[in-house]
């Protein structure tokens, strides 16, 4: 098999020789006609010369929310009320449910009865141990027992309060996720609370783009939902572990959103600068042909006070809104065929128009 590639590679080379001695043959007979009849190409012709050059690149995006939170009881607890319904805006600290605390209750009154008698026999201990009347263990344990039923008191009331399930944040209660009367567990999730003024772009980026990409750079964002909006931002932030598997990085944005139109999940297009040569000899890309020996264009030189047109072969760069870098074959100055190109060949008389 590796001698079969190695003889079709021997036929490809000498069939590119014979087309590219054709072609020059071609040219030749075009040319000798051309100046023969005298027939004249017409042509449009633009003056090259240095340009600031960008090439950017559009990566997909989703939108997430800055501010958002997915509660769950922090006790259990059956759901005894539900203050808010879906769609509803809410204020931080703001109570959404409560759980069932009867039995908490009970407990915080009977401790409290017992905390009396504690507090009780603490204060007759302490004032007959200051006149050093009666003993210290007497007092130490009156001690001790009113502070275990402090703590112990203070542990309730704790366990009580987070029956009380409120917001974390502003926002809006965008799911409910249970019913009154079902079991609320901790992890379970009850509500879904998210907050749209703030809100994050994140698009993952190929490794490839890390050393053109910087923190503070400038990107625009645009949203196939909303195609008059435009948002000019930079970026707020790079990850810094590169994804194992798609071999891409996380690039954030941060963006405001006061009229709440754009949501979670939304999709969106950034658009980044990775490229900018502030002297650029840039050509409209439709110019461009390309055969067997790579890409050309036709520009104009003169003979004998005669417009011609000259093949020129060029290595292109960066491609971006139609427009094409030149990396060489050109210089500035160099008058370039960009209408009737395709009427004429290397050697052709040209008929300029203005």
């Amino acid at each position: 098999i590796e001698k079969q590639i190695i003889a079709y590679q021997k036929q490809v080379a000498a069939i590119n020789k014979k087309i590219i001695a054709l072609q020059e043959k071609l040219d030749k007979i075009k040319k000798k006609n051309g100046m023969t009849t005298g027939r004249k190409v017409t042509v449009t012709v633009m003056t090259l010369q240095p340009e600031k050059f960008h090439h950017f690149f559009d990566a997909s995006a989703e939108i997430a929310s800055v501010h958002e939170a997915y509660i769950s009881p922090e006790v259990n607890g059956q759901l005894e009320e539900i203050e808010v319904s879906e769609g509803d805006r809410v204020k931080k600290g703001q109570l959404l449910a409560k759980l069932n605390s009867d039995v908490i209750q009970d407990n915080i009154r009977e401790l409290k009865t017992s905390l009396e008698l504690a507090s009780y026999t603490y204060q007759k201990q302490k004032s007959l141990w200051d006149k050093h009347i009666g003993s210290e263990l007497q007092y130490l344990q009156a001690k001790t027992n009113f502070e275990s039923l402090q703590n112990k008191l203070a542990t309730l009331q704790t366990e009580y309060e987070r029956t009380f399930i409120k917001s974390p944040i502003d926002g809006y209660v965008d799911a409910i996720d249970v019913k009154v009367g079902e079991m609320a567990l901790p992890g379970q999730r009850l509500f879904h609370v998210v907050n749209l003024r703030q809100l994050y772009v994140n698009a993952q980026i190929s490794e490839a783009y890390l050393p053109v990409i910087h923190r503070g750079d400038p990107v625009d964002v645009r949203f196939p939902a909303f195609p008059s909006i435009v948002l000019h931002k930079k970026v707020y932030r790079i990850g810094k572990v590169i994804n194992k598997q798609s071999r891409t990085f996380k690039l954030q944005l941060k963006i405001n959103n006061p009229q709440n139109l754009l949501k979670p999940n939304l999709l969106a297009v950034i658009r980044i600068n990775d490229y900018t040569n502030p002297r650029a000899l840039v050509v409209p890309s439709f110019v461009l042909r390309e055969d067997i020996q790579g890409y050309y264009l036709y520009v104009v030189s003169t003979k004998r006070g005669q417009p011609l047109a000259r093949k020129k072969y060029v290595k292109i760069g960066k491609s971006f809104n139609k427009k094409t870098e030149i990396v060489s074959g050109l210089h500035p100055g160099d008058t370039l065929i960009t209408q009737g190109y395709n009427n004429v060949s290397n050697g052709s008389v040209l008929n300029i128009r203005k």
